[in-house]
């Protein structure tokens, strides 16, 4: 019956999370009916190129990154507050976010939006990108070099919020000195933006988003013997420094894939784990895993849909939307534990 009743759930979300993509298909400033939409996914074009292109290169590798970055992040964030017994632990504590941000910071502040070494310059988007894939992964090296040195959990998780802080205070300095258009290029990528990923950057992202959450689904019997504390699950077999190790390096790429793509998403890596334990019920991560990657990728959709405003109104940011999303959960869930203890 308990098994049913969680197909039953499986089911419902599925369904959920199609209905949003196409609803993402149809959000915009310019109506495109829901049959040329299938036409054109299908190969068959439409009566109107422009219509084409705003549904290949605009809607559909758009709904495709939200769907993906949803998963990673929310995977991310059930992870790290597994493994760190903290309801509040996700990518942006660990200072993962403002590793990209510093990243960003230095190329767009104080290089002039471009890299150089030697013969090869890069500029633009993917200078950007590069960039903040690289500030996540230096930050991740570091935490990760800390775990081999730190035992206690609290203490690395104190160490990445001031490795946070240290990334933030970095980065407040040279937007001090930068100029107004660099500082403003900043904002906007610290805004979030789930259309940063083109159609033809689309297989490699989505290759390293699904190699990531693969690894994560192979963590689910070391995940559900931690919950039972350290002891319990060395007496188990399983090698504790090992399992912390695999799981810092695959936060670590899932995170910095997104945050280079995306830019800081906040908010889906902490709240959406709490969502799916309130959905399904449940402690054990062989469902709690799936059925976080399904939660965020349906919340993430969601949150795109409402950046989209109706008419000619424009975009909103995505960071403006999700905090309204994830804001409340994180109040629920404090409150739950304080009238717990």
């Amino acid at each position: 019956m308990l098994k049913k009743k969680k197909i039953i759930s499986f089911g419902g979300l599925g369904v959920f999370i199609m209905l949003l993509f196409l609803l993402n298909m149809l959000a915009g400033s310019v109506h495109i009916p829901a049959s040329d939409i299938f036409s054109i996914i299908g190969g068959y074009g439409s009566e109107k190129e422009s219509w084409r292109f705003i549904v290949m290169e605009s809607r559909l590798p758009q709904s495709i990154t939200a769907l993906l970055s949803g998963a990673a992040l929310a995977v991310s964030g059930l992870m790290l507050q597994t493994a760190f017994r903290n309801p509040l632990a996700g990518p942006d504590v660990f200072g993962i976010n403002s590793g990209a941000g510093l990243g960003v910071a230095i190329v767009m502040l104080l290089m002039g939006g471009g890299i150089s070494a030697g013969a090869l310059s890069v500029t633009g988007f993917m200078a950007v990108v590069l960039a903040a894939f690289a500030g996540a992964m230096l930050v991740t090296a570091v935490i990760f070099g800390f775990s081999v040195i730190v035992k206690d959990h609290i203490i690395l998780l104190i160490i990445g919020i001031m490795i946070g802080y240290l990334a933030g205070s970095v980065i407040s300095l040279l937007n001090f000195f930068a100029t107004e258009e660099g500082v403003k290029s900043y904002m906007v990528w610290g805004m979030g933006n789930f259309g940063g990923v083109s159609m033809q950057q689309i297989p490699y992202f989505a290759l390293i988003v699904i190699l990531g959450l693969s690894i994560s689904m192979m963590l689910a019997k070391p995940l559900n013997a931690l919950l039972l504390g350290e002891m319990y699950a060395r007496n188990l077999g399983f090698n504790i420094r090992w399992v912390q190790n695999i799981l810092l390096f695959d936060t670590g790429i899932l995170t910095a894939v997104v945050t280079a793509f995306c830019g800081p998403v906040a908010f889906i890596g902490l709240a959406v784990p709490h969502i799916a334990r309130m959905f399904f019920k449940t402690t054990n991560h062989r469902i709690l895993l799936p059925g976080t990657l399904m939660c965020g990728s349906g919340i993430a959709l969601l949150c795109n849909i409402f950046c989209n405003l109706p008419g000619d109104i424009g975009v909103i940011p995505l960071n403006a939307v999700t905090p309204l999303m994830g804001a409340p959960v994180i109040i629920y869930v404090i409150l739950k534990n304080r009238t717990t203890h």
